[in-house]
């Protein structure tokens, strides 16, 4: 079975992780958030590719989800004498992915080969597909005015009320070959439990993605990263309201309408199935949250035969 899942930031890697250690060798493909990235003290820096490609790995710091696991912190430290402004941490291994990185990149390779000869020396046994191998930068709209992701998300810790939110660079973006290659053999898209508004929204965003997702004939299944109420980690929930979306499945699931089949929802939102389902989708009710391997992969074959009982009926 290949399956194509969209994915950005810890949930969504999660997830991933689940589906990759369910499904055979080769048989996923991971689609990434690219509008996070930036630059940092002359280095590239792809937080979401980094997360996926970290946890896929089997390298993911387990306590913060992002990070390599035991991980140290010397060459932030000798930065810090210098006087520089340390906000972003950066391990010293995590380092060596953005300096290689950044050089194949001054030399003219694409996003998408340095993310695949990355993840191949990681031994990760899935294809990491960047978005698009254009740049493209998410911009946070705030009170305080527009505000880089990384700046509102780390530096201000996400305090801000966010007004809006702006994908700068997308128009020239275009959807990667390989992506393109990865949907068209799919058997299935799976949307991982990834903010709406900033992880999944900008894959969506890339010009011509949506009406390709849309015309698939694969089911089409979400995972929706909203709990009773709330986001297990990050903004998504406190976004979502300030930028005018309910905070529920059912909200999640109006912003996925006419996209996906079905939504597999928290036991703690099981009473808003009849109200996503009067959406137009069916409804899987089952726990979301993963906090262990054997969650994740529990959870990655409910999501695989969910979408298997779509796909018959």
């Amino acid at each position: 079975m290949s399956v194509c899942a969209l994915a950005g930031g810890v949930g969504g890697a999660k997830l991933a992780a689940g589906l990759q250690a369910v499904l055979e060798p080769g048989e996923l493909a991971v689609v990434v958030n690219t509008a996070d990235d930036f630059d940092l003290w002359g280095l590239r820096i792809c937080t979401d590719l980094d997360t996926v490609m970290y946890t896929l790995a089997g390298v993911a710091n387990p306590e913060t989800g992002w990070g390599v696991a035991g991980d140290t912190f010397e060459a932030l430290g000798m930065l810090a004498r210098y006087g520089e402004d340390v906000w972003f941490r950066l391990g010293d291994r995590d380092l060596a992915t953005h300096i290689l990185r950044t050089e194949r990149l001054r030399e003219g390779e694409s996003l998408t080969n340095v993310t695949a000869e990355l993840a191949r020396a990681l031994g990760v046994l899935s294809r990491i597909l960047p978005m698009c191998d254009e740049p493209v930068a998410t911009k946070v709209r705030t009170p305080e005015g527009v505000l880089d992701f990384q700046e509102y998300f780390v530096r201000r810790g996400q305090r801000d009320e966010v007004l809006g939110v702006e994908f700068r660079g997308i128009e020239e973006a275009r959807i990667p070959a390989g992506v393109a290659a990865a949907l068209e053999e799919a058997d299935a898209l799976i949307l991982c439990p990834s903010n709406p508004v900033v992880s999944i929204g900008p894959i969506l965003a890339v010009p011509g993605m949506r009406t390709v997702l849309e015309r698939l004939a694969v089911p089409k299944v979400a995972v929706s990263p909203i709990v009773g109420g709330r986001a297990l980690k990050g903004p998504a929930d406190r976004m979502l309201a300030s930028l005018g979306h309910e905070v529920s499945a059912a909200g999640v699931a109006r912003m996925y309408r006419g996209l996906v089949d079905g939504l597999v929802v928290d036991g703690a939102d099981g009473a808003a199935r009849e109200e996503i389902e009067g959406l137009g989708m069916d409804v899987l009710v089952t726990g979301t949250i993963m906090r262990s391997a054997a969650d994740r992969e529990r959870l990655a074959r409910e999501v695989l035969e969910f979408c298997a009982e779509i796909g018959g009926s």
